[in-house]
């Protein structure tokens, strides 16, 4: 629709309080011919210029001297393409007026929007590089339907929310403007007058790229191409597969010693990944990389979810170091957090003057642990705009898997909540049911668009089908952290030797439930932070005890069925807690001052993983009950544990503890295959600063019945360690 020119309009403008440019400004049909009318802060003269014969057509009359021109084409009855040649002072300037362009967004996007059900919105909203009508320019789109007005302010207008007040689409609440001339790397938000009349000045919800903290800005970026998925990269993620996850935040992994500084991608992915290949992990797992404004939160509090953080370098680095992992054999995770958001004034937080992400009612929309906000999960654009990002980082990234954070936190309305804090289901029930289905469609959507991807929650309760498929009533993830094995155990270590006899259930309960979901078992960095101790001050006794206890706990986790995660710093046994602001301490790996001790546990995780990998009874069969079998479950006195792990082809290897610094010689144990039984695995072993107690190459079976079989073998266990003994027929 024309508007008419009123001085109450250009005020408008001026005032930065103009909802519909539109509607006055580019070309506009009139009895008189075409009238072109203009929005130039601070200008002087404005001649326009046919763009396709070069030639000046009209010079434009100003109405007002703050900058508003207007005139009509002589002879001119069609709408065309034309050029400004804008004079600010003797100073003249040929721009693109972005207020001729047409609509780019189409009735489908605008229902697809609305109703939540566009597979990626983000090839959609945020900033685009395209070229309309053979200029190349930047499409920026916004979704803040309660807004009155928004415009785009940057380095490309001098940051003046007058210049460039953005187009309004009722039908999806979606802003709009294409400006031709933004260049890759400049820097923008959106200025908003919201529901109140309020300015606010926001980043980009789908912003790709953003400035480092404590700056705020957004940055223009290229939507990055899609990395498709290899089949080595699917077969790895399988369940029948060894997956050992290494969890490394990248900022304190190493730093720059000569300034504590962080390393950027491509440094990191230069020491990282030969190191990660060496010790045998098959999958890298980052703690959140999705930007994020404190770096306390060690990115468990995103903000820029679309935009990789920039501490450590560009998206393209990023990208570069999961390229590295996935040519060295190595899949890589994420950690992603859609649970809550902090309440910066510049990110989501009543974003156009209503709690459009969030929701309203405190109750339900404001998580007290904290002190962030909580999604909005039954209204369409957030769900959507949360699965999609989940696909996102998956597509544009080439990760092979996410791991979404406090999954508890979500699906349940009264987590942390004491009574009538916490609103009901429409049920009366407990559940948040839109949570639950926002689970369930962002794990169908990864399924079904990036086929051998993965999703694993880090659930802490006891919710039923986490890893059920969804059209069985699950939530979909492929695995769950086991946290019941993960605090049974680390409690049942804590303790003296003397003490383990009394809580021998401690170890052996998880196997009551192993098969209700798919799981893996996390030692992870939440173990190791907030006075926890690290894995190694968690161990009783003196040095050489607290080394050997936590030697003998991988030795069991590794035997025991699920696959494995372990912290960065946990594969040497750092003494100290993690601290995000300072590197690892590498330097316990030098003998002269970690005395071998250090040393020792990660030649130990090393020789773990790599036996691991090789023998398929300690992975094939994790999730099958087929695949385990206790041979001693209940020695409480000696603080003794064996079971059996096998495979799919009948492959055995038998696991046996023995948690008392006691060594157990000549110890029979029933086996369910007759012969001979070879030592493949001692944590005792001198080689990782053990006692050397052990069986020294093979032991044979004997046809005594022990533990209600007709054969057994005699072993020796050493003190506060674990054994493998592969069955070799």
């Amino acid at each position: 629709m024309t508007t008419v020119i009123t001085h109450s309009i250009i005020d408008s403008f001026f005032d930065a309080t103009n909802s519909d440019p539109f509607a006055t400004l580019g070309m506009h049909e009139t009895e008189q011919g075409i009238e072109i009318r203009v929005l130039l802060p601070d200008a002087d003269r404005v001649i326009v210029i046919d763009r396709e014969s070069g030639e000046s057509v009209a010079e434009l009359n100003c109405l007002d001297e703050r900058g508003f021109f207007a005139g009509v084409i002589p002879n001119c009855h069609q709408f065309f393409a034309y050029q400004l040649q804008v004079f600010w002072g003797n100073e003249a300037q040929i721009i693109e007026d972005p207020y001729r362009f047409h609509l780019m967004i189409d009735d489908l996007e605008h229902w697809l929007l609305s109703e939540g059900s566009m597979l990626r919105p983000y090839e959609v909203l945020g900033a685009h590089f395209m070229e309309c009508d053979g200029v190349s320019g930047v499409n920026f789109r916004l979704w803040a339907p309660n807004a009155k007005r928004v415009s785009i302010v940057g380095d490309f207008n001098y940051w003046d929310g007058r210049r460039h007040p953005m187009r309004f689409h009722s039908k999806s609440g979606v802003w709009e403007l294409f400006l031709p001339k933004v260049s890759f790397g400049q820097l923008y938000k959106f200025e908003l007058i919201d529901c109140h009349g309020n300015f606010r000045l926001k980043a980009d919800p789908y912003g790709f790229s953003s400035q480092l903290r404590p700056d705020t800005a957004s940055q223009v970026s290229a939507l990055p191409n899609v990395v498709e998925m290899t089949e080595a990269r699917r077969k790895a993620n399988q369940i029948n597969q060894p997956i050992s996850i290494y969890e490394v935040h990248l900022g304190s992994w190493r730093r720059n010693l000569e300034n504590n500084f962080w390393l950027d991608y491509d440094q990191i992915a230069d020491e990282l990944i030969p190191y990660v290949k060496d010790m045998g992990f098959t999958h890298i797992e980052f703690l959140p990389l999705s930007e994020f404004p404190y770096d306390g939160s060690w990115g468990y509090q995103p903000l820029g979810l679309y935009s990789p953080t920039s501490r450590f370098g560009t998206a393209d680095g990023f990208r570069r170091l999961v390229k590295r992992a996935h040519e060295a054999g190595i899949n890589v995770i994420l950690d992603w957090v859609p649970g809550h958001f902090p309440s910066d004034t510049h990110g989501l937080v009543a974003f156009d003057g209503t709690a459009l992400y969030e929701h309203a009612d405190p109750r339900e929309g404001y998580h007290q642990d904290w002190n962030t906000l909580i999604y909005n999960y039954g209204r369409n654009e957030v769900r959507n705009f949360l699965s999609s990002n989940a696909l996102y980082w998956l597509e544009r990234f080439g990760l092979d898997g996410i791991r979404v954070d406090a999954v508890a936190s979500m699906i349940y309305r009264d987590y942390s909540r004491p009574e009538g804090e916490w609103v009901p289901n429409q049920y009366g029930g407990r559940e948040n049911l839109e949570a639950i289905e926002f689970l369930k469609h962002t794990n169908w959507k990864i399924h079904n668009e990036m086929e051998g991807a993965i999703s694993i929650a880090e659930e802490s309760t006891a919710f039923t089908g986490v890893t059920h498929p969804s059209e069985n009533g699950g939530l979909g993830f492929n695995f769950k952290w086991n946290m019941g094995w993960m605090n049974d155990t680390l409690s049942y270590m804590k303790l003296d030797p003397i003490y383990r006899q009394y809580h021998h259930n401690k170890m052996t309960f998880g196997m009551v439930y192993q098969y209700s979901e798919n799981f893996v078992l996390p030692l992870s960095h939440d173990e190791v932070v907030h006075g926890k101790c690290s894995l190694l001050d968690k161990m009783p006794g003196d040095t050489w005890q607290k080394f050997a206890n936590l030697r003998a706990y991988y030795g069991y986790m590794w035997g025991y069925p699920g696959k494995k995660l372990l912290f960065m710093g946990n594969e040497f046994a750092q003494g100290r807690e993690w601290n995000y602001e300072e590197s690892l301490d590498w330097f316990l790996l030098d003998e002269n001052i970690g005395g071998g001790w250090h040393k020792g546990v990660l030649k130990l995780v090393k020789d773990l993983n790599h036996i691991y990998r090789q023998n398929r009874p300690l992975f094939e069969l994790d999730h099958s009950p087929e695949g385990f079998d206790w041979l001693v479950v209940n020695d409480a006195e000696n603080s003794v544990f064996a079971f059996e792990r096998r495979s799919s082809q009948g492959e055995r290897i038998i696991v046996i503890s023995n948690f008392t610094p006691v060594p157990r010689h000549n110890y029979r144990i029933g086996v369910n295959g007759a012969g001979k039984y070879e030592e493949i695995l001692n944590t005792d072993s001198m080689y990782y600063q053990g006692s050397n107690v052990g069986n020294f190459g093979c032991v044979q079976s004997e046809a005594l019945e022990s533990h209600e079989r007709g054969n057994s073998i005699s072993v020796s266990i050493p003190p506060l360690a674990t054994i493998y003994l592969k069955y070799l027929g």
